[in-house]
C-alpha cells in the first residue's frame, strides 16, 4: 500500500483454464487521521504543586511552602528545590522573623562581642540571616538535589495522636527520597551539621568552639525540624487557609 492512501481490496473466483484482466484502480486518498495523547509531564505537575504550597501561609501570612498535604505529591526537580529556597528565604516574614529573634538576642546581650546599638543589631541581624540562608539551601536545596531527597514535611493527618506524635519526630530525621521510598534524612542532619560549622566563620571570637559550636547549633536544626514537624501535624494546617482539598492521607 503507497504510503497516504487507503487500502483498497477486490476478490474473484477463477475456475480451472479461466483467465481474468484486473481492472484498473484508483487508490483513494486516506482519511486524515491525528492521535493525540495530552497530559503533563511529572515536573509540570510538581510546577502546579509548588504553585499551591507557595500560597500556604499560616494565618494567611507566615509562609508555610515546606509541607506537602498531599500524601503522593510528585517529587521535585532540583531547579524545583532551589526556587522554593529562595522564594522561602526573600520572603518578607522571614526578614521580620530574623529581625525579631535579633532583637531578642540583643535585649538579653547574647553574643556579646558584636556590641549594643545599631552596628550590633546588624551583626546580629546578619548573622541570623546568614544561619537561614545556609540552611534553607544547604538542607532543603544542595544535599536534597545531591542526595536524591525531598525536603518538604509530608502531612499525615490520619491514626492515632500517639502515632501522629512519633511519624512528625521521626521525620527529623527520616524523609521520602524522590523515588517514593521512605529514607535516613542526610539532607537535614548533615545540612544542619554544615550550617553549625560554617556559622562558626562569622560568630564572635569568644562564642565560637569549634566542634562545640558546629554540634550545638547542628542539635538546634534537628530539633527545631522536629518542633516544626509537631506543628504541622497538629497545628498549623488548621490556620493554613489556602491547602489541597483532598488532603489527608491514608494510614
Amino acid at each position: 500500500m503507497a504510503a497516504g492512501f487507503a487500502t483498497q481490496t477486490s476478490s474473484v473466483i477463477l475456475h480451472s483454464g479461466e483467465n481474468y484482466i484486473v481492472p484498473k484502480a484508483a487508490l483513494e486518498v486516506a482519511p486524515n487521521v491525528t492521535e493525540m495523547q495530552v497530559g503533563l509531564s511529572q515536573t509540570e505537575v510538581a510546577e502546579e504543586q509548588i504553585q499551591v504550597e507557595e500560597k500556604q501561609r499560616v494565618l494567611g501570612i507566615v509562609p508555610n511552602f515546606y509541607v506537602s498535604y498531599l500524601p503522593n505529591a510528585a517529587p521535585l526537580t532540583s531547579k524545583q528545590k532551589f526556587k522554593l529556597a529562595a522564594r522561602t528565604i526573600v520572603d518578607p516574614i522571614t526578614f521580620a522573623m530574623v529581625g525579631g529573634a535579633a532583637g531578642i538576642e540583643q535585649a538579653q546581650n547574647h553574643f556579646s562581642g558584636y556590641g549594643q546599638g545599631a552596628q550590633g543589631y546588624a551583626k546580629r541581624f546578619g548573622a541570623g540571616y546568614a544561619d537561614t540562608v545556609a540552611g534553607t539551601f544547604i538542607g532543603s536545596a544542595i544535599l536534597p538535589s545531591l542526595l536524591k531527597q525531598d525536603p518538604r514535611y509530608f502531612y499525615k493527618g490520619t491514626g492515632s495522636k500517639p502515632f501522629r506524635f512519633l511519624y512528625a519526630i521521626a521525620n527529623a530525621v527520616i524523609c521520602k527520597g524522590d523515588n517514593g521510598r521512605w529514607q535516613p534524612n542526610y539532607s537535614n542532619v548533615l545540612g544542619s551539621f554544615a550550617a553549625g560549622g560554617i556559622s562558626n566563620l562569622y560568630y564572635p571570637a569568644q562564642d565560637r568552639d569549634g566542634a562545640g559550636l558546629t554540634f550545638a547549633n547542628a542539635a538546634i536544626g534537628i530539633g527545631a525540624s522536629a518542633i516544626s514537624n509537631l506543628l504541622q501535624e497538629f497545628v498549623l494546617k488548621k490556620f493554613t487557609p489556602k491547602v489541597p482539598g483532598n488532603a489527608v492521607a491514608k494510614p
